[in-house]
């Protein structure tokens, strides 16, 4: 009788241990309170501890949204959303806040979004509240106006969340990239640096009509251009570059120009040594000629005498021209 006492005991605290897991009945007491009955069964609770949803979750989400009076949301619908691996507390807690601040938006597309990885709750606060995004993040912007003056510029834009556009919208990394884009192209179309330091909310008006949120998740309420510096004379630099190039270009060519004269000129100098050799050769022939004119009785005695007496007239001509003396007079001073 002990052991049967014994077993019935220890099945019967079993029983109620597996009773009041899964079947939480203060949850249940605690969602007929707050809900009224019928909203949250037993039943509900039941399955979601067999499918391994936390009832105090699910539980406490329904109670919070249906005080917010959000009373379309049902348990199965955030059942399905925990299970599709979503937050429900953030969508419960941007849904009670986008209510409170009018802002449309539906529980599917809470869903969605959080499903897509984006903060959904965060999104709705920067729709509430917007947020400042500094372009570029560290840094500056560097533009240079058409007179060559180089600007640093650094933006600081105001953004609130689009939500319809956050599934499948770009991130704010677009946005500071779009915002730098303007902000150069502004810059650069300005026809000197003093203009754009005159009015740099030029600047600003003219990034902000060309529509740069378009495709994004964020709406571009401002930009403001906090910080503006002078830098290089890019213009300057570019121009002592290219007269440097120039420079050497010429340089280039010049040194082109007097190599070839120098070929020219070595070359003019071998074919005056190859003349030379030429009148060398044609003189060597000449001896050969009158001995031969000597032997065919063409050329005389008496003439070979008055050729020998014209070129000793050629040569002392030559050499009063240049002050030289005549090999004859030192004999004939040697003589005297």
């Amino acid at each position: 009788m002990a052991t049967t006492s014994i077993f019935l005991l220890v099945f019967l605290l079993l029983f109620l241990f597996l009773l009041f897991y899964f079947v939480p009945v203060g949850m249940w007491v605690q969602a007929v309170v707050s809900l009224g009955l019928g909203r949250i069964t037993i039943i509900d609770l039941i399955r979601m501890r067999l499918r391994k949803i936390s009832p105090r979750l699910v539980v406490d989400n329904v109670i919070n949204s249906h005080k917010a009076g959000l009373i379309h949301i049902k348990t199965d619908m955030l059942e399905t959303h925990y299970m599709a691996g979503g937050s429900i507390s953030n969508v419960i807690h941007a849904l009670i806040a986008a209510d409170k601040a009018k802002i449309p938006l539906e529980f599917e597309t809470a869903t969605a979004i959080d499903l897509a990885g984006r903060e959904v709750k965060t999104a709705v606060e920067t729709s509430v509240y917007p947020k400042v995004i500094d372009a570029p993040r560290d840094g500056f912007l560097s533009a240079v106006a058409k007179d060559g003056i180089e600007l640093k510029a650094r933006a600081r834009v105001t953004v609130r969340t689009n939500i319809p556009g956050l599934v499948g919208g770009a991130t704010d990394d677009t946005i500071i990239a779009r915002v730098g884009e303007g902000i150069v192209s502004a810059i650069g179309s300005s026809l000197n640096y003093g203009a754009v330091l005159e009015n740099p909310d030029n600047i600003s008006r003219a990034v902000l009509k060309k529509g740069l949120d378009a495709g994004t998740a964020f709406e571009i309420l401002s930009i403001d251009i906090a910080d503006l510096d002078v830098g290089k004379n890019i213009g300057a630099q570019l121009q002592a570059d290219q007269a440097e190039a120039d420079l050497r270009v010429a340089q280039a060519k010049a040194e082109t120009r007097r190599a070839m004269a120098v070929a020219e000129e070595q070359e003019m100098k071998a074919k005056t040594q190859e003349m030379r050799a030429k009148v060398v050769e044609s003189e060597a022939e000449v001896p050969l000629a009158m001995s031969q004119a000597f032997r065919e009785g063409k050329l005389g005695v008496f003439d070979y005498v008055n050729m020998r007496n014209v070129q000793a007239d050629t040569s002392m001509r030559e050499s009063i021209s240049t002050g030289e003396k005549i090999e004859t007079e030192d004999h004939s001073k040697e003589e005297g």
